[in-house]
């Protein structure tokens, strides 16, 4: 999980084929990057989440996670 601006977000990681890591904020549809390293993945990140909000403004609701859990099929 990841904190901006006094929240707390949950980010799922996964590795792509090309190796680069994958990063989505649960929370936040749409808001995803990508990196080579999970430091440099950490940085952007932050970074996207803080667009994310800027471009949804002050009033936006954001949902909160109750749980994530891995379901198998």
């Amino acid at each position: 999980m990841l904190t901006s601006r006094g929240r707390t977000f949950t980010v799922a990681i996964e590795k792509g084929e090309d190796g680069y890591f994958i990063a989505s904020v649960v929370e936040l549809p749409g808001c995803h990057t990508q990196a080579k390293t999970l430091k440099e993945l950490d940085r952007r990140v932050k970074e996207a989440i803080e667009v994310n909000l800027e471009a949804r403004g002050n009033n936006a609701r954001i949902p909160e996670v109750l749980a994530v859990k891995k379901v198998h099929v």
